[in-house]
């Protein structure tokens, strides 16, 4: 609601994070008990994630009940609970602007993790956590990915990595594959003449991401099957770094600088050439949409390639609406217990993915609107996994009790803590896989 009492949609201001008020200690911690004592207030945000239960065990432990009486050292811990899902700013505050008192708990969460990788830096496990395209080069020699894989299924050596690392032993680390979705594709060429409609072009940049490249290459390949049956020429871009979101989550904003200097130029110039572009995982979707636009308000090329990224099922969707998509399938799939990702919810396109499944025949898709618990690296860690499984529970109930042919999620992250908390860890399939066998090819 505005000052003036009008309904308005909600907005979001540019993260200033190159003015010097942005770094100093003091300013930031004004506007955390500000934001803070709001919060207290009002408690929608109570069963999102643990910042929010955090922040009010400490508030009502103070001898006065009130957010002054706090120790500014239980700030940090709830800066570190949050994992940037930007569910409490999009789904639940009533507070965030154009209201008078601007709320943006997870922008201010970003700021105090900058302010703290800034003056205190980061231990190697986090750096290594958040640099996945580096860990995935690595990883990914051949020889070197089944000794990495082979550890992280020992339990000897997981237990190791707990005490040395403070990487949990029971938490979910991705598989590494030498033979890359790179490495796989590298002869693809795509022989379809484009077919532009209103709201896309009709040829595909497929920006395969750090993870979909090192760890399941099978998401690239899926993606393209589809895509070229529906008459959708697809190329991959010439390269990829890493889109920068684990690095926000770290509040390491010079290496996302970095990033997008590597990336959007590259972007950009594709889309000048009349591409449309795609990723697999909602989270890199989301760093070109919202984070890259909000951290570089004025560059023309980040604009540019906001406006013409997609996530796949809204690609398809969009093309479905245009009357170009195929509708003709050879299998239905049946019940399907379908997880809708976080970083997807807040990008306000509606469950495309639902949408798109539907279209098969005899099938039921069943949504899960909650998070998963995985949220980046944070169930990874030693000292958040079980935190991250108690988020998770209500998912991971609702799949094992569904009596589904089939459960997925968007993000492939999300559905191997879904499986993690699963009774018989039975695994998931992603939404492309599935569709990819609905048509049979």
């Amino acid at each position: 609601m505005s000052a003036e009492g009008g309904l308005k949609a909600p907005h979001r201001h540019p993260l200033d994070w190159q003015s010097a008020d942005f770094w100093n200690e003091d300013s930031l911690l004004r506007e955390m008990e500000r934001v803070f004592d709001i919060c207290a207030g009002c408690r929608r945000c109570f069963s999102l994630c643990n910042s929010f239960p955090t922040l009010f065990e400490a508030i009502d432990a103070s001898n006065a009940g009130e957010i002054s009486a706090v120790d500014k050292r239980a700030y940090w811990q709830v800066v570190d609970h949050c994992y940037l899902c930007d569910l409490c700013f999009m789904t639940k505050c009533p507070y965030v602007p154009p209201h008078p008192w601007n709320v943006d708990f997870p922008h201010l969460m970003l700021r105090a993790k900058a302010f703290k990788f800034k003056n205190q830096g980061a231990g190697f496990r986090d750096r290594i956590l958040s640099s996945p395209d580096r860990l995935g080069k690595f990883a990914g020699i051949p020889v070197v990915a089944q000794t990495v894989n082979a550890l992280n299924h020992s339990g000897a050596a997981r237990k190791l990595m707990d005490k040395t690392l403070g990487i949990h032993p029971d938490a979910v680390v991705p598989e590494f594959h030498s033979d890359s979705a790179r490495k796989r594709l590298r002869k693809h060429a795509s022989n379809l003449a484009a077919q532009p409609i209103e709201g896309t072009r009709g040829h595909v940049a497929l920006f395969i991401t750090c993870y979909g490249n090192h760890n399941q290459p099978d998401l690239a390949e899926d993606l393209l099957a589809v895509f070229e049956h529906n008459g959708i020429p697809v190329r991959l871009t010439p390269r990829e770094r890493c889109c920068g979101m684990p690095k926000l989550e770290l509040g390491d904003l010079e290496s996302i600088r970095k990033s997008k200097k590597k990336n959007i130029p590259m972007l950009a110039k594709l889309v000048d050439e009349g591409y449309d572009i795609v990723a697999p995982i909602p989270s890199c979707v989301l760093m070109f949409k919202q984070e890259l636009p909000l951290m570089f308000p004025d560059d023309p090329e980040v604009s540019k390639v906001k406006d013409n990224i997609y996530d796949p099922f809204e690609y398809l969707m969009l093309r479905h609406k245009a009357g170009k998509l195929k509708t003709k399938f050879r299998q239905s799939l049946g019940k399907v217990s379908y997880h809708v990702p976080c970083h997807q919810r807040v990008q306000n396109i509606g469950l495309k993915t639902r949408e798109m499944l539907e279209l098969v025949p005899d099938t039921q898709v069943e949504i899960i609107e909650r998070c998963s618990g995985h949220n980046g690296t944070y169930a990874v860690k030693s000292e958040f996994h079980d935190i991250s499984m108690k988020i998770g529970r209500p998912v991971m109930e609702r799949v094992a009790d569904s009596g589904c042919n089939h459960y997925t999620s968007d993000c492939p992250m999300a559905a191997e803590q879904i499986q993690n908390g699963l009774p018989d860890r039975r695994a998931p399939e992603s939404p492309m896989r599935l569709l990819r066998m609905a048509y049979g090819v």
